[in-house]
């Protein structure tokens, strides 16, 4: 253990990495921005991170203090995650969807310095500057002209004075960078994460946390790949595990805003991209366009699923993805499962003329350095296949009162750090919450799961009133807590049941109208369209009389799940 943690020691404070490449090879491309179709090398990020900074110290930002980011524009969210790293402060970026009650929540809850925020933006934020307990100050980012993000800016200020508004190119002045050496205890970021019986939590990780979560991902590429990123930057996933992960290696990241399955393959040749993280409805999206020649004409070698489909195999043969990579990621506990999947023979998968970065061989050191399972893929065949622990973990499945489960029985996914600073520092103004994840002297993950005999980890399902729709997880608290904005609702219940593709779900809204109220079911889906993020808006909508309860007033919502799907024909 002792040479694992000076291994992850070696390389700890990411924003480090980014300055060592950029000395060794100022002018290797780090970041293209695929919207704007332009290359940044490592020394021209180096050196603009470094004036955001100096311009963040300018502004009053001193280490330890937080600033909020709030734009679909990856490019500056990346170069301001970055410079507000050097200056000390936690990078604490929000929803881009969020807008109302929800944005009003996140920024009182993480009381931030300053606000990063899209021009576009600006109107939801001036809507609830009234809600604010203390309006941060705000930093307005306009798209360039062209952009898909580009509206005209208005011609009036749509920002009330509260805000005291500054314009981005005054973050990209020549400053000089404040002196912060940071540790591997310092806060780096704050990600919102679901709450399954309250509101969403912020999640606080120290650079260390981000580390553990980029270490075995960064340690299967060279510096000859190139990694694709559509997910958006207030996720772990693209702003660590993709974006991060770039700066740790030293290789490219090719970054557009979102996903687009009609330019997906497009853009992986643009760049020669090798690795690319494909989450839920991301791959049947990509299987229904009609099967060609050249699906398997790709630089695109390494990939990683998550959750691991079925049909996996059907996928990486269609696509010639030679590896596939799963496991567990979470915000609180990072990556602590993975299994490595030999998709295909070796010459049968991507072209050896159009083949880079890492290579099999150099996959196979790695999976047998740490510990990671190496399986074909016609072997994996069961669902939810997670693989085995990594080797900073200690993972269990724990019963309900806190004992390990036999072989092969369902608890939930619990861990416990071998190292200091592994896991999550604890939520945000939360600390009874905070006790009850880590009870027992465990990580309780919220999801359920079991390890067979071979000390093999498999996925079961969520626990609680937890949602996952478009990439983003979420509680059904949430989504009844919005929908009571709606004046003629007197009781509503939220729940879950399987999408018709993919392995998201579809979100069920059961309702009572309030007495006399004339509501309608296109009336709420109208509603919720208007006012909720996309991902929360309810696929099926009921009006009832009443909802079914236990003696102690519980919804039932079991009763409910089984109504619907048998008015869907899926019971």
């Amino acid at each position: 253990m002792r040479d694992l943690l000076t291994e992850l020691e070696r390389e700890e404070i990411v924003f480090e990495r980014l300055d060592a490449w950029a000395q060794a090879s100022p002018d290797a491309v780090y970041l293209y921005d695929g919207e704007g179709d332009r290359a940044l090398t490592f020394g021209h990020v180096a050196q603009v991170t470094d004036w955001i900074a100096g311009n963040l110290a300018r502004l009053g930002v001193t280490p330890g203090q937080r600033v909020s980011v709030l734009t679909p524009n990856a490019i500056p969210a990346a170069l301001a995650m970055f410079g507000i790293w050097k200056a000390g402060a936690a990078f604490c970026p929000i929803n881009h969807a969020f807008a109302g009650k929800l944005l009003a929540y996140t920024l009182n809850d993480t009381q931030p310095t300053l606000l990063l925020i899209d021009r576009q933006i600006a109107p939801r934020l001036a809507e609830i500057v009234g809600d604010l307990a203390c309006a941060p100050r705000v930093i307005v980012y306009d798209a360039p002209e062209g952009s898909p993000d580009f509206i005209r800016p208005p011609d009036r200020p749509p920002l009330p004075d509260a805000f005291r508004p500054l314009d981005w190119m005054e973050l990209l002045a020549p400053a000089p960078r404040p002196s912060f050496a940071a540790t591997f205890k310092d806060t780096a970021s704050i990600v919102y994460t679901s709450g399954t019986t309250g509101p969403s939590k912020g999640v606080v990780l120290s650079f260390r946390c981000l580390n553990q979560y980029c270490f075995l991902a960064r340690k299967l590429l060279t510096r000859d790949d190139v990694i694709y990123c559509d997910l958006p930057l207030y996720h772990i996933a693209g702003a660590f595990a993709l974006v991060a992960r770039a700066a740790w290696v030293g290789c490219e990241v090719a970054i557009w805003n979102r996903f687009s399955p009609q330019d997906f393959w497009k853009r992986i040749a643009k760049r020669g991209a090798t690795t690319a993280i494909l989450l839920d409805v991301m791959t049947p999206w990509l299987m229904k366009a009609p099967p060609s020649e050249q699906d398997r004409m790709t630089t695109l070698s390494k990939v990683h699923l998550q959750p691991l489909p079925l049909n996996h195999h059907e996928i990486a043969r269609r696509f010639g993805f030679d590896i596939v990579t799963t496991g567990f990621g979470q915000t609180e506990s990072g990556l602590g499962l993975c299994l490595l999947i030999e998709e295909l023979p070796e010459g049968e998968g991507t072209p050896a003329a159009v083949w880079k970065g890492a290579t099999r061989d150099h996959l196979r050191r790695v999976a047998t350095q740490f510990g990671i399972p190496v399986a074909s893929g016609g072997s994996v065949t069961t669902k939810g296949a997670m693989g085995r622990p990594m080797p900073f973990h200690e993972v269990a499945i724990l019963d309900a009162q806190g004992y390990p489960c036999a072989p092969g029985a369902i608890g939930e996914l619990c861990f416990r750090p071998r190292i200091p600073g592994l896991l999550f520092d604890g939520y945000l103004g939360k600390p009874e919450a905070t006790l009850t994840a880590f009870r027992h002297l465990w990580f309780h993950t919220g999801d359920a799961a079991y390890a067979d005999e071979n000390g093999d980890y498999f996925f079961v399902d969520r626990l609680g009133e937890r949602l996952r729709r478009r990439g983003e997880n979420f509680s059904s608290y949430i989504v009844e807590d919005l929908l009571y904005q709606l004046e003629e609702i007197a009781l509503c219940a939220v729940f879950p049941i399987p999408a018709a593709e993919g392995d998201e779900d579809d979100i069920v809204a059961f309702i009572v109208p309030k007495s006399g109220a004339a509501l309608t079911e296109a009336a709420v889906f109208d509603w919720a369209a208007q006012r909720l993020p996309k991902y929360m808006q309810p696929q099926h909508v009921r009006l009832v009389a009443e909802l079914p309860r236990t003696l102690t007033n519980k919804v039932e919502k079991y009763k409910l799940r089984a109504q619907v799907l048998r008015e869907l024909g899926r019971a």
